[in-house]
């Protein structure tokens, strides 16, 4: 078996149960983005869409029949969404560095989205839910509601991202509260456990990117009181 048969027709068995080999690579690219990310570096947006490219193949696992038999075509259209998003997220991120928005050599400055963008942000929400709920029924999709609320959250999370909104991480939270029973539910095993542990992660990320922004912002406000005395 070839490198590239290996990991598109691999399979590890763990008891009875058989965890395709591409989720569970999927799912290590998708962590290595997430910790890319609280470190607000431009690499986690390429390494996420390497994750989200193979994960697409997963969750359409019932199509394929290797070896879930569950569709869950929520998860599988967020990662389209997921790569059209993280493709801004890369472009945005990338100026922001070379505009040293960040004095501390982050790529982008974390800072509380406004009520007003907090506002647009559950509006937009709302609108995706309510459309992609009947969509993905008529999909046949496992789970239509749960996953319509994880492919909304997951949308919302990468864009605010993006953005350098520190909420990002408290939509995530509301993700993972979702995904981790319907993940186990379907037999998506690696992802169901993956879930948890980015659960367990974005509080990590929330103190770490909240931490930071409060030290950037006193940081600005010293300097502007120095360039005042």
């Amino acid at each position: 078996m070839t490198p590239l048969q290996w990991l598109l027709e691999g399979t590890i068995s763990i008891g009875d149960s058989h965890l395709l080999v591409r989720e569970v690579v999927g799912n290590g690219f998708g962590l290595a983005s997430a910790v890319l990310g609280m470190r607000r570096l431009v690499a986690a947006w390429p390494i996420g869409i390497v994750g989200n490219i193979v994960l697409f193949t997963v969750f359409v696992g019932g199509i394929l029949d290797k070896p879930q038999v569950h569709d869950l075509w929520g998860q599988a259209g967020r990662q389209v969404f997921f790569l059209a998003v993280s493709l801004y997220g890369w472009w945005r991120w990338s100026r922001a560095r070379q505009r040293h928005e960040a004095a501390d050599g982050g790529a982008v400055a974390p800072r509380w989205a406004t009520w007003t963008e907090r506002g647009l942000l559950l509006g937009a929400g709302a609108v995706m839910f309510t459309a992609f709920v009947p969509l993905l029924r008529a999909l046949d999709s496992w789970g239509p509601r749960p996953d319509a609320w994880i492919l909304t959250g997951s949308i919302l999370a990468t864009y605010a991202m993006a953005r350098g909104w520190v909420d990002f991480w408290l939509v995530w939270i509301a993700v993972d509260v979702v995904g981790v029973p319907l993940a186990f539910r379907a037999g998506y095993y690696p992802s169901g456990t993956l879930y948890l542990v980015y659960g367990v992660f974005c509080l990590w990320g929330f103190w770490v990117w909240h931490r930071t922004q409060a030290r950037l912002r006193q940081q600005a406000d010293d300097d502007r009181a120095a360039v005042l005395t």
